[in-house]
């Protein structure tokens, strides 16, 4: 189990850390208390984040790159060994709830109190936009590449999609909670990873699957996240508010204050 356990070591090192390498921070202008104004995203003019999409491009590519080396496949071939020929086992469905988990803790946490970045709006909409990127580009590679699962099922193997869709999760959740806890925000990776694993547990993903469906699902939220901002004011029609009232505390006294822009 030895090439098994660094193999997996590395890759899940490299992924569950990868928002910690490429995290860039924004900047914000404040210019409300945070529960007078609508947590909207508001439209920036923000260069692409090249260096952000760095460790998910190569996930991919190491991806296609198995499919053309005997090499790469030699390793897959070894970890199916490893994993599922040299001890077999029985077939968990875990992964299936699993992949959602990241995206879940998103909502449950906000629902708890514990408000993330965006509004519930803003949010859903980023998630709906890295699900349709992600299923896009996984249905469309599933079809053109027509890889052999491991158990022979189909020859739908490449990418992964449950992979895929809990490293949306994932992303989802570093990008919401990293300014919060950044330990909170990467513990969506931690269950992602867990979903990639159990993929190749169940025997129904090879190695490049998995790491190319972890790429794809962290670049479709990176993307949605800088594509959002682009059109959110022309989907709402947002306008900061030019009237405000606010409570006032001052010299012990509390009072009401009204603030408006002409």
């Amino acid at each position: 189990m030895t090439l098994l356990k660094t193999c997996l070591a590395t890759t899940c090192s490299l992924l569950v850390l990868q928002p910690a390498f490429c995290q860039v921070k924004d900047s914000v202008n404040v210019i409300a208390p945070r529960f007078l104004i609508n947590q909207s995203i508001r439209q920036e003019k923000k260069p692409f984040p090249v260096k952000s999409f760095i460790i998910p491009t190569l996930a991919i590519g190491y991806g296609f790159a198995t499919m053309e080396s005997n090499g790469l496949k030699s390793l897959n071939k070894e970890i199916k060994e490893e994993l599922w020929t040299e001890e077999p086992h029985s077939k968990t469905k875990l992964d299936s709830y699993l992949q959602w988990s990241p995206a879940i803790a998103v909502y449950g946490l906000n629902l708890a109190g514990l408000h993330g970045k965006n509004n519930f709006r803003d949010r859903s909409m980023i998630f709906l936009m890295s699900q349709v990127f992600m299923n896009v580009t996984v249905t469309s590679l599933k079809n053109i590449t027509h890889q052999q699962r491991p158990d022979g099922s189909d020859y739908y193997s490449f990418p992964s999609g449950h992979t895929a869709n809990a490293f949306v999760g994932a992303e989802f959740m570093w990008q919401e909670y990293k300014d919060v806890s950044p330990w909170l925000g990467l513990s969506g990776y931690l269950m992602a990873a867990a979903t990639g694993y159990l993929r190749l547990y169940n025997d129904k993903h090879w190695l490049n699957d998995v790491v190319a469906g972890a790429g794809i699902g962290i670049a479709s939220t990176k993307l949605a996240y800088w594509l959002y901002p682009k059109f959110q004011h022309k989907l709402f029609k947002d306008k900061l508010p030019n009237t405000m009232i606010m409570p006032v505390y001052q010299n012990n006294s509390l009072g009401i204050g009204l603030i408006k822009q002409f």
